[in-house]
């Protein structure tokens, strides 16, 4: 049989076990299109590895054709949906996941969005990740999609969701990788957007670590997640990751909001070139057999590493985003940015990021737009970001800008 024989009849094998149990979107855990619960995938899962696998041929395959063949499958499945077989293949059985681990690149080294873990990883340097948020009014929730085309009306693939819950001070935006479970006692919950009582100021917070050594906000909130849930052994709670505010309008003049986001966990550094921004490898599961349907991968960055560990030991000037100042336009009588197609709809809640003066000389990388987000419909809106912020700090910040601000309109 030819090499090229032996990965189409793999990649077809792998297609079946998707079509089965791994029709998989980015979470915690594996869905399928009717919405199986978790531990339903996980019974799928183990049966496909149990039954498939025992009397397939590819077994006993040797480890270096084996590595061979997963590295061309990685390689040719370069856009969802077809990259769901290379979930798929990390979720056949150990050996498998350990070989998908090095094969698979942060996003950050490859562009792509694979894994759970890859929605808390810096995105890639050299151009955005294009993304869309659908609101909900009536049901308050908003929708993080990957677009898969250029197209501003794709149907995309779901990444994250948030739910908002007003309360007598503040408000809270809950950020799940569940679309139908958004709240913070879910095994999917993975952070928040809290606001002030006027809108102006928001704290993102991470439900996990986000580095060694991270501090965790008191909260009564904090709290120990139970034994079926993600981190049996790891405290989740509030640990601040961005702080996001709002210059108040005490005038009332007409204009653009102004708005500052602190990057609590990401050096200024970060944005020079050979700059490193913390990446986190894995979500702490005390045992990786908890979940052993879902995948994880490690990054082989010894730098990165090294500089993670190094986050609490000592105190780096934290990196400071500013909104992008627009330019009136004479003719249309507005104020104006440029998008580059993305954004078809004027709005006081359209913004482009990029790093602040403060964050040293000004130079060629303080022009870099780093998250840009805008109006398409009345319930569309686009986003678009990259190193050396994550999607879900992408995410929770363009959360800021739908809360009502009392004192900023």
């Amino acid at each position: 049989m030819s090499f090229k024989s032996i990965i189409q009849e793999m990649r077809g094998e792998i297609g079946g076990m998707s079509r089965k149990g791994f029709e998989v979107r980015i979470g915690y855990g594996l869905r399928s299109r009717s919405h199986r619960t978790i531990q339903d995938v996980e019974g799928i899962g183990s049966n496909v590895r149990g039954d498939g696998m025992r009397q397939s041929c590819w077994v006993n395959l040797p480890p270096e054709l084996l590595r061979e063949v997963l590295m061309r499958i990685e390689a040719s499945e370069s856009a969802w949906p077809q990259r769901k077989h290379v979930v798929a293949c990390a979720c056949v059985c150990r050996s498998w996941r350990e070989i998908m681990k090095e094969i698979v690149k942060t996003p950050e080294k490859s562009g792509f969005l694979t894994f759970p873990i890859s929605l808390k990883q810096p995105g890639p340097r050299d151009f955005l990740i294009q993304c869309f948020i659908k609101r909900n009014r009536t049901t308050q929730t908003y929708h993080l999609y990957l677009g898969l085309t250029q197209a501003l009306n794709d149907n995309g693939k779901i990444l994250l969701s948030a739910r908002k819950c007003r309360r007598p001070t503040c408000t809270d935006y809950l950020i799940s990788l569940d679309a139908d479970d958004m709240s913070k006692g879910s095994n999917t919950y993975i952070g928040k957007l809290r606001s002030n009582f006027l809108g102006t100021k928001f704290t993102v917070y991470d439900g996990q670590p986000p580095h060694a050594g991270a501090l965790v906000s008191k909260s009564r909130s904090t709290r120990l997640v139970s034994a079926k849930q993600v981190s049996p052994r790891v405290p989740a709670g509030n640990y601040p990751v961005a702080h996001v505010s709002y210059e108040l309008n005490v005038l009332g003049s007409r204009g653009p909001r102004r708005m500052q986001c602190t990057m609590d966990t990401i050096p200024a550094s970060a944005i020079e070139p050979g700059g490193v921004a913390p990446t986190c490898t894995e979500f702490p599961l005390s045992s990786l057999e908890s979940f052993p349907s879902m995948p994880f991968f490690r990054s082989k960055s010894a730098r990165t590493e090294n500089f993670v560990g190094s986050l609490s030991g000592q105190k780096e000037d934290m990196l400071v985003l500013k909104n992008k100042a627009p330019r009136w336009h004479e003719q249309l009588q507005c104020w104006c940015l440029n998008f580059r197609g993305r954004v078809t709809v004027a709005s006081v809640k359209n913004f482009q990021l990029v790093a602040s003066s403060e964050n040293g000389q000004p130079g060629p990388e303080h022009e870099k737009v780093i998250l840009q987000f805008g109006k398409v419909e009345k319930d569309l809106f686009t986003m678009d970001y990259r190193y050396p912020i994550s999607a879900f700090q992408a995410f929770a910040i363009c959360l800021s800008s739908f809360d009502t601000k009392i004192a900023c309109e």
